[in-house]
């Protein structure tokens, strides 16, 4: 493995930044003290800063020893999970019902360790964009940062993410052209139907009823709609309806997902979705309403980038370690907005088992989301290391 120096020297210090904010986790849009440590950190090492943008999101500009014109984007995330943790070891959650259960703690400070070694060496032309995104977990913080004018007020060629991957070995990252995750997208619907004794069901329009075809009717759009080489989910994950046993109740409402990796596929999912809503419903005497909502587009890797990417990672771990034929996740990443609005890549970094957890650890396995997760630390000067060595080389026109 070809770490950076001094970067690998540096890991205690940065697992020390990395587990004060595991300690102090904070949501969407609430990540002051977060960005203030972040600031301060970037100032210390004299990289001029900017806050705000996003509400909460932090910006450092690290300038070369010369202006090539050009500049690249490295994006961490910053926000942590309204959810319990179950680690009781020193760093974890101070805060009741807030948790760093993705690992965005980790990715700050792989950020944060690339960005001391880049500012005190300054040893590429052109810049280099440190952003620290807020609210990924849901509340489109990237979108926030790109709408608060992020690529006009720090114009860039390119930019990069990362994001640690429990399973996969230490040592090991995954990259892969194209869709490598996938949107998100929610809907609801409410079924009027007509209220009835149930021992008379001939009375009413049962809108239980309707509420399981429709549940029954959206697969047929996976298996019998879509091309078969197409991935696509349909989630239904609530339905609510009813009081009583013996009551057949006036309405009843579904909730739900859909993971795409494309917007044509997610197109006409929504259109048939729609259509058999209202017509089943309208089968079955009740009225529906049916509501869709685009959460996050696909995350979808640009090939040239990618390709850049690819390269850099096997000069770091070796070919061996970089697997190009991983498979895409239907998890959802609102970094798809800012690969949409530039070109850029997004790799997974891969984080082991879990059994680098201290003592203390959930007895629940080291997965995203998961009350017993933690962050590894080995992987800090390895993602630091990355993310400078793709800035040299991509402000070198490595990728030209």
């Amino acid at each position: 493995m070809n770490l950076v120096e001094p970067i690998a020297s540096w890991q205690a210090d940065i697992a020390a930044i990395r587990r004060d904010i595991h300690a102090h986790p904070e949501l969407a849009y609430q990540e002051r003290r977060t960005a203030d440590v972040i600031a301060e950190q970037l100032q210390a090492w004299g990289i001029e800063t900017h806050r705000g943008l996003g509400v909460t999101g932090v910006v450092g500009i690290v300038r070369g020893k010369s202006d090539n014109g050009r500049a690249v984007g490295l994006r961490a995330d910053i926000d942590a999970l309204p959810m319990q943790e179950l680690n009781t070891f020193e760093h974890a959650s101070r805060h009741e019902g807030k948790m760093h259960a993705c690992g965005h703690d980790g990715h700050t400070a792989m950020l944060l360790g690339a960005g001391r070694y880049l500012a005190e060496h300054r040893d590429f032309d052109g810049t280099v964009y440190l952003i620290f995104q807020p609210a990924e977990e849901g509340f489109s913080g990237a979108k926030k940062m790109i709408d608060d004018g992020l690529f006009t007020l720090f114009p860039m060629d390119a930019v990069f993410g990362m994001h640690n991957w429990p399973g996969m070995p230490v040592g090991t990252f995954g990259v892969l052209p194209g869709p490598m995750m996938g949107s998100s997208n929610t809907f609801e619907i409410t079924i009027e139907g007509k209220g009835a004794h149930a021992a008379m069901p001939n009375l009413g329009a049962d809108p239980v009823m309707a509420a399981v075809q429709l549940a029954q009717a959206f697969q047929t759009i996976v298996t019998r709609n879509l091309p078969p080489i197409e991935p696509a989910v349909i989630s239904i994950t609530q339905i609510h309806a009813g009081s009583a046993d013996n009551v057949i109740p006036n309405s009843a409402e579904i909730r739900g997902t859909v993971r795409t990796f494309s917007d044509e596929i997610l197109d006409l999912i929504e259109s048939r979705m729609g259509e058999i809503t209202q017509l089943t419903c309208q089968a079955l005497g009740c009225k529906a309403d049916f509501a869709f909502h685009r959460k996050y587009p696909p995350t979808v890797n640009h090939p040239r980038e990618t390709a850049f990417c690819a390269d850099v990672l096997k000069d770091i771990v070796g070919v061996e370690h970089v697997d190009q034929t991983v498979r895409p996740s239907m998890g959802s990443e609102d970094f798809a907005f800012m690969l949409k609005a530039k070109p850029g890549c997004y790799v997974w970094i891969g984080n082991g088992q879990g059994d680098h957890r201290d003592a203390g650890h959930g007895l629940g396995p080291c997965m995203l989301h998961n009350g017993s997760y933690d962050f590894n630390d080995d992987l800090l000067p390895l993602g630091a290391t990355y993310w400078v060595r793709l800035a040299q080389r991509w402000l070198a026109g490595g990728a030209t």
